[in-house]
């Protein structure tokens, strides 16, 4: 079947960085694909539409919080394939469906956006700092424990917004992937946003979720939409998110597990780290281990993290 033979509709979330990020997938493959026609296809997720639910305390109704609705509609057949941020995707892919893509990584860094100059070291004692991921509020709990982190909800813009308000924060934790895929230049160490000046630390002590910076495109296994996406396939950032979801899969937890993980290549094959919190009452547990395979470094790395 060839590409202009009909339509390849796409799924995406509404959120601007959900369709910046299909905006890039989309310009790629008809690049790769002349003649390719798309249409796109917005879908509510149960969290679009539940924004009061805490996303720092996960639970059953909460497992895909950001993907299940697309999946559903792949399997039904409503459209071909959908475009995710991969460190929002459970482990588990559901039966019929498969990663046809995993695009090149971006930056994995993390980023405090404040109103206040010094980075971390510079925020007043007690000042308010929002984030909703388990794994930013208990790492920097670490390094700064006078701070009152807590929830903030709401799209990368609106967490901005909050920020520049300072009614409520006067800090957040945010992917520099996230904000570059927005048009931000985060080279600068600033941003400027409705006449007020935000402050960018890149905090390099603070490793990654799984997955973080990478974008996933899903489709029904053995589909003509596997075929036409897969030409987009990154090995060598599959093989090290791979890693990295592996550790998360081995201690049994979810995407609001506090894991911090980070795999890259070298000369040994994989080399991977990763920091590990279970609860806000232990103490940080740290790994690290190479391998040939992305299997075989996971199984190390989660290993020395349950006995540590």
């Amino acid at each position: 079947m060839s590409p202009t033979s009909s339509p390849l509709i796409l799924g995406t979330r509404g959120s601007d960085l959900a369709l910046a990020q299909s905006a890039l997938f989309r310009g790629a493959l008809e690049s790769a694909h002349s003649g390719l026609l798309i249409n796109q296809k917005i879908i509510t997720t149960t969290g679009d539409a539940r924004t009061m639910m805490p996303l720092h305390e996960p639970t059953a109704e909460g497992a895909g919080l950001f993907t299940k609705q697309l999946q559903e509609a792949l399997l039904r057949k409503e459209i071909d394939v959908a475009v995710h941020s991969l460190k929002d995707l459970p482990v588990e892919t559901p039966p019929g469906l498969t990663l046809a893509a995993i695009l090149p990584r971006a930056s994995t860094a993390d980023l405090l956006v404040s109103r206040h100059h010094g980075g971390v070291a510079g925020l007043p004692v007690g000042a308010v700092v929002g984030s909703s991921s388990p794994r930013r509020m208990l790492l920097l709990s670490r390094h700064r424990p006078d701070l009152k982190l807590v929830p903030i909800r709401g799209n990368v813009p609106t967490r901005l917004a909050k920020i520049v308000q300072g009614e409520a924060f006067d800090a957040t934790i945010l992917a520099a992937a996230g904000l570059v895929r927005l048009g931000h230049d985060v080279s600068k160490g600033s941003l400027q946003l409705a006449g007020a000046t935000l402050l960018l630390e890149s905090l390099e002590w603070m490793l990654p979720a799984p997955g973080q910076g990478a974008i996933a495109v899903e489709a029904r296994h053995g589909d003509r939409a596997e075929e036409l996406v897969s030409i987009l396939h990154d090995r060598m950032t599959a093989r090290c998110v791979e890693a990295e979801r592996l550790v998360l899969r081995y201690l049994g937890g979810g995407c609001q597990m506090a894991l911090g993980a980070l795999a890259t290549e070298s000369h040994e094959g994989i080399s991977l780290k990763a920091v590990f919190i279970p609860s806000a009452v232990t103490s940080l547990r740290s790994a690290y281990a190479s391998a040939r395979s992305p299997s075989r470094v996971a199984r190390l790395v989660a290993d020395q993290l349950l006995s540590a």
